[in-house]
């Protein structure tokens, strides 16, 4: 059974690649009821990851109320990926795989990936649009360090879509001997499921860390959504508790939840951003992680039935945040993390959750070009 989030989700590929997705989904299930499987990533996540990562309270951020950052930033590799591509690496190797390849936007999955592979010995190849690897070039420097051959994209707008083509084209001819670790909850079954149930340690953590700070779970509990990883992660461990409100923030200029339609992407039917023809449209955003006019289907699912709202967020609006997290707390957060903490201020609520995915060194270029340029 194709597992789907009700009408999204599901399959949208070559049949050349359904052996594989068998496969995965096969070996998934398996893995995920075996306690060694579970025992190698616990021990992976102690000793090597940093977790459970901590909670801090950010009372200069957010004067007048009880603000917590879950630090993500703090993961070995400075991001809540290294979560996912630790955990399909692992499987990749209970089913023989050795050459692993990745798609990366912000340069954070394509790292954490290469970093799982550096790990155990296997060969990586990470595919980056041009414009992407230029803006984000400390982390392209990281991954060839690490072992990784970097794969420049030049076509389209040289961003996160087209890396993300370029990767199932190369799955495509390379299926039997590669394992493709898609970096967010998007792409076909079993993928969103795969990925969220590996990010679902965030939220389990930052809900048995917030009740014990506070003695109650937050009024809200905010997320940056691209594809939606560190989101879904995020909103796993309160999604029950009907008295949290889940919050999603997309980047204004691909806010496929707030301004797009029902369409198919990259082998997933969701709310993509499209034309009257059903063309998929270009996304912007400042932030490469963001910067993707789709999103993954349960973050479409969650959002038809009211149980998360989705709201955008400008480049000016982010850049503001992400500057001022660093003066008021001494914390410099990815773009994309920057996206989550601009809604704060606007919320009607006293007590806060907001996930911050990833730490910003590999942002500080593009951000203070960009601050510099608007006060000029």
């Amino acid at each position: 059974m194709v597992e789907t989030f009700g009408e999204y989700g599901g399959r949208y590929v070559p049949e050349t690649l359904i052996p594989a997705l068998d496969e995965l989904a096969a070996a998934w299930e398996e893995a995920k009821h075996d306690p060694a499987f579970r025992e190698e990533l616990d021990e992976l996540g102690r000793t090597y990851v940093g977790r459970p990562s901590p909670i801090t309270r950010a009372d200069r951020f957010a004067p007048g109320k009880r603000l917590y950052l879950k630090r993500e930033d703090l993961n070995h590799t400075g991001a809540h990926k290294i979560n996912n591509a630790l955990g399909q690496v692992v499987l990749a190797r209970r089913i023989g795989k050795r050459r692993i390849i990745a798609e990366t936007g912000a340069g954070q999955h394509g790292v954490a990936t290469a970093t799982a592979c550096a790990r155990f010995g296997l060969e990586c190849v990470v595919f980056m649009g041009s414009e992407d690897m230029r803006r984000q070039a400390p982390n392209v420097e990281r991954m060839q360090l690490l072992g990784a051959t970097v794969e420049p994209v030049e076509t389209g707008t040289r961003t996160l879509k087209e890396a993300t083509s370029a990767a199932i084209r190369d799955w495509i001819t390379n299926v039997e001997t590669t394992h493709y670790v898609i970096g967010s909850c998007v792409g076909p079954a079993p993928y969103p499921e795969l990925v969220g149930a590996l990010q679902s340690v965030i939220g389990r953590e930052a809900r048995e860390q917030l009740f014990e700070a506070e003695g109650a779970l937050p009024q809200v509990v905010v997320a940056c959504v691209g594809g939606g990883s560190n989101a879904i992660g995020m909103f796993a461990g309160f999604v029950d508790d009907a008295d949290v409100r889940l919050v999603g923030v997309e980047a204004a200029g691909a806010a496929s939840l707030g301004t797009g339609r029902t369409g198919v992407l990259h082998g997933s039917r969701s709310s993509v951003l499209s034309d009257d023809d059903g063309q998929i449209a270009d996304a912007h955003s400042i932030s490469a992680g963001l910067d993707y006019p789709g999103v993954g289907p349960e973050h479409a699912w969650l959002r038809d039935t009211g149980r998360a709202t989705y709201l955008p967020c400008t480049d000016d609006d982010a850049l503001a945040a992400f500057e001022r997290l660093t003066r008021t707390e001494g914390i410099i957060p990815a773009l994309e993390s920057a996206h989550a903490l601009a809604v704060v201020d606007g919320l009607d609520a006293e007590y806060v959750a907001v996930c911050l995915s990833g730490r910003g060194d590999k942002d500080l270029a593009e951000a203070l070009s960009a601050l510099r340029a608007k006060r000029t």
